[in-house]
Protein backbone atom coordinates (compact mmCIF):
# COMPACT_ATOMS: atom_id res chain seq x y z
CA UNK A 1 0.00 0.00 0.00
CA UNK A 2 3.03 2.50 0.48
CA UNK A 3 3.73 3.02 -3.29
CA UNK A 4 -0.67 3.60 -3.84
CA UNK A 5 -0.17 7.46 -4.27
CA UNK A 6 -2.58 9.93 -4.46
CA UNK A 7 -3.67 11.25 -7.86
CA UNK A 8 -1.28 13.86 -8.68
CA UNK A 9 -1.47 15.50 -12.11
CA UNK A 10 -4.41 17.69 -11.13
CA UNK A 11 -1.89 19.44 -8.50
CA UNK A 12 -0.85 22.31 -10.48
CA UNK A 13 -4.85 23.04 -10.60
CA UNK A 14 -5.94 22.62 -7.15
CA UNK A 15 -3.96 21.76 -3.52
CA UNK A 16 -6.45 21.29 -0.48
CA UNK A 17 -3.23 22.42 1.61
CA UNK A 18 -2.98 25.90 0.24
CA UNK A 19 -7.12 26.59 0.02
CA UNK A 20 -8.17 28.17 2.58
CA UNK A 21 -11.82 26.45 2.61
CA UNK A 22 -10.41 22.81 2.88
CA UNK A 23 -9.98 20.84 5.79
CA UNK A 24 -6.70 20.58 5.27
CA UNK A 25 -5.58 23.73 4.49
CA UNK A 26 -2.06 24.56 5.89
CA UNK A 27 -0.99 20.71 6.20
CA UNK A 28 2.56 20.31 5.38
CA UNK A 29 3.58 16.77 3.98
CA UNK A 30 6.85 14.54 3.52
CA UNK A 31 7.77 12.21 1.05
CA UNK A 32 9.85 10.55 2.88
CA UNK A 33 8.41 9.66 6.54
CA UNK A 34 5.84 7.28 6.49
CA UNK A 35 4.17 7.50 9.27
CA UNK A 36 0.29 6.45 8.61
CA UNK A 37 -0.77 2.50 8.37
CA UNK A 38 -4.05 0.67 7.54
CA UNK A 39 -3.31 -2.58 10.04
CA UNK A 40 0.67 -3.01 9.56
CA UNK A 41 0.94 -1.16 6.11
CA UNK A 42 2.19 1.90 5.34
CA UNK A 43 0.60 4.27 3.52
CA UNK A 44 1.62 7.08 1.07
CA UNK A 45 2.61 10.19 3.06
CA UNK A 46 0.22 12.59 1.11
CA UNK A 47 -2.29 10.80 1.86
CA UNK A 48 -4.51 13.02 4.73
CA UNK A 49 -5.43 10.75 7.81
CA UNK A 50 -8.73 12.45 8.90
CA UNK A 51 -9.78 10.42 12.15
CA UNK A 52 -10.01 7.02 10.90
CA UNK A 53 -7.39 4.10 11.91
CA UNK A 54 -8.55 2.45 8.34
CA UNK A 55 -9.36 5.14 5.76
CA UNK A 56 -7.34 7.68 4.09
CA UNK A 57 -8.22 10.57 1.44
CA UNK A 58 -7.47 13.30 -0.78
CA UNK A 59 -9.28 16.03 -1.78
CA UNK A 60 -8.00 16.60 -5.63
CA UNK A 61 -10.15 19.44 -6.75
CA UNK A 62 -12.81 21.73 -5.35
CA UNK A 63 -14.91 24.05 -7.18
CA UNK A 64 -16.71 26.70 -5.47
CA UNK A 65 -18.28 28.16 -8.72
CA UNK A 66 -19.48 24.97 -9.85
CA UNK A 67 -20.42 23.59 -5.87
CA UNK A 68 -18.03 20.83 -6.59
CA UNK A 69 -15.27 18.47 -4.76
CA UNK A 70 -13.48 15.22 -6.21
CA UNK A 71 -11.95 12.75 -3.32
CA UNK A 72 -9.90 10.25 -3.79
CA UNK A 73 -10.10 7.53 -0.84
CA UNK A 74 -7.92 4.97 0.08
CA UNK A 75 -7.68 1.52 2.72
CA UNK A 76 -10.59 -0.40 4.42
CA UNK A 77 -13.99 1.63 5.23
CA UNK A 78 -15.11 0.42 7.95
CA UNK A 79 -18.59 1.79 10.27
CA UNK A 80 -18.94 -1.10 11.96
CA UNK A 81 -16.31 -0.48 14.64
CA UNK A 82 -14.46 2.53 13.40
CA UNK A 83 -17.94 4.44 12.50
CA UNK A 84 -15.43 5.92 9.55
CA UNK A 85 -19.03 7.66 7.83
CA UNK A 86 -19.59 9.97 11.06
CA UNK A 87 -15.74 10.78 10.99
CA UNK A 88 -15.72 11.66 7.47
CA UNK A 89 -18.96 13.30 8.28
CA UNK A 90 -18.14 15.75 10.94
CA UNK A 91 -14.64 16.43 10.27
CA UNK A 92 -14.33 16.67 5.87
CA UNK A 93 -17.81 16.80 4.55
CA UNK A 94 -19.83 18.78 6.62
CA UNK A 95 -16.50 21.48 6.33
CA UNK A 96 -17.14 21.48 2.66
CA UNK A 97 -20.71 21.85 2.79
CA UNK A 98 -20.82 24.82 4.84
CA UNK A 99 -18.30 26.11 1.72
CA UNK A 100 -21.09 25.62 -0.60
CA UNK A 101 -19.66 22.28 -1.75
CA UNK A 102 -23.14 20.05 -2.65
CA UNK A 103 -21.68 17.45 -5.21
CA UNK A 104 -19.13 14.83 -4.06
CA UNK A 105 -17.08 12.45 -6.40
CA UNK A 106 -15.45 9.90 -4.37
CA UNK A 107 -12.91 7.79 -6.28
CA UNK A 108 -13.07 4.21 -4.10
CA UNK A 109 -10.93 1.82 -6.27
CA UNK A 110 -8.68 2.08 -3.40
CA UNK A 111 -11.48 1.03 -1.44
CA UNK A 112 -10.10 -2.78 -0.25
CA UNK A 113 -12.85 -3.48 2.18
CA UNK A 114 -16.57 -2.02 3.23
CA UNK A 115 -17.79 -2.93 6.79
CA UNK A 116 -21.69 -1.75 7.17
CA UNK A 117 -23.59 -0.12 10.31
CA UNK A 118 -26.24 1.77 9.88
CA UNK A 119 -27.21 4.32 7.12
CA UNK A 120 -27.65 7.64 9.75
CA UNK A 121 -24.91 9.17 8.56
CA UNK A 122 -25.08 8.60 4.80
CA UNK A 123 -28.99 9.86 5.16
CA UNK A 124 -27.93 13.33 6.63
CA UNK A 125 -25.31 13.43 4.25
CA UNK A 126 -27.83 13.18 1.02
CA UNK A 127 -30.68 15.27 3.22
CA UNK A 128 -27.98 17.96 3.55
CA UNK A 129 -27.13 18.56 0.03
CA UNK A 130 -30.19 17.11 -2.09
CA UNK A 131 -32.04 20.35 -1.96
CA UNK A 132 -29.75 22.13 -3.56
CA UNK A 133 -29.33 19.92 -6.83
CA UNK A 134 -25.80 18.05 -5.10
CA UNK A 135 -25.45 14.45 -4.96
CA UNK A 136 -22.95 12.00 -3.76
CA UNK A 137 -21.39 9.42 -6.14
CA UNK A 138 -18.74 6.59 -6.12
CA UNK A 139 -16.51 6.21 -9.05
CA UNK A 140 -14.80 2.78 -9.75
CA UNK A 141 -15.62 0.66 -6.24
CA UNK A 142 -14.29 -2.62 -6.34
CA UNK A 143 -17.00 -5.38 -7.15
CA UNK A 144 -16.72 -6.93 -3.42
CA UNK A 145 -16.73 -3.59 -1.57
CA UNK A 146 -19.40 -2.51 -4.27
CA UNK A 147 -21.35 -5.84 -2.95
CA UNK A 148 -21.35 -5.83 0.75
CA UNK A 149 -22.50 -1.38 0.11
CA UNK A 150 -25.55 -2.79 -2.10
CA UNK A 151 -26.51 -4.76 0.41
CA UNK A 152 -26.40 -2.20 3.02
CA UNK A 153 -28.65 -0.19 1.00
CA UNK A 154 -26.52 2.46 0.76
CA UNK A 155 -26.38 3.43 -2.77
CA UNK A 156 -29.88 4.57 -1.68
CA UNK A 157 -27.93 8.20 -0.90
CA UNK A 158 -24.33 6.81 -2.87
CA UNK A 159 -24.56 6.57 -6.42
CA UNK A 160 -21.97 3.87 -7.61
CA UNK A 161 -20.75 4.87 -11.40
CA UNK A 162 -17.80 3.53 -13.54
CA UNK A 163 -16.07 5.56 -15.22
CA UNK A 164 -12.62 4.23 -17.45
CA UNK A 165 -9.82 6.03 -17.38
CA UNK A 166 -10.78 8.90 -14.85
CA UNK A 167 -7.44 9.76 -14.81
CA UNK A 168 -7.73 11.38 -18.64
CA UNK A 169 -9.76 13.58 -17.79
CA UNK A 170 -9.30 17.09 -16.53
CA UNK A 171 -11.65 17.89 -13.57
CA UNK A 172 -14.38 19.80 -15.26
CA UNK A 173 -14.58 17.23 -17.74
CA UNK A 174 -15.16 14.76 -15.09
CA UNK A 175 -17.76 16.37 -13.10
CA UNK A 176 -19.57 17.47 -16.36
CA UNK A 177 -20.02 14.02 -17.09
CA UNK A 178 -20.82 12.47 -13.81
CA UNK A 179 -23.75 15.81 -12.93
CA UNK A 180 -24.75 14.74 -16.82
CA UNK A 181 -25.25 11.11 -15.66
CA UNK A 182 -26.54 12.24 -12.48
CA UNK A 183 -29.17 14.68 -13.67
CA UNK A 184 -30.70 11.64 -15.93
CA UNK A 185 -30.68 9.48 -12.81
CA UNK A 186 -32.09 11.93 -10.37
CA UNK A 187 -34.78 12.91 -12.89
Amino acid sequence: MHDIEPFYNWRHLYTAEEDELSPFYGREYSEFTYSNTVYNYYVHPQWDEFGSRTLYIKVLFADYQFNYAIIEVLGEWNDAIENDIMTLKRDVIDVMIASKINKFILITENVMNFHSSDDCYYEEWWDDIRDEGGWIVSLNMPEQTKQEFVKAHLDNYVHLLEVEKWRTYQPQHLYTLVDNTMMRRLE
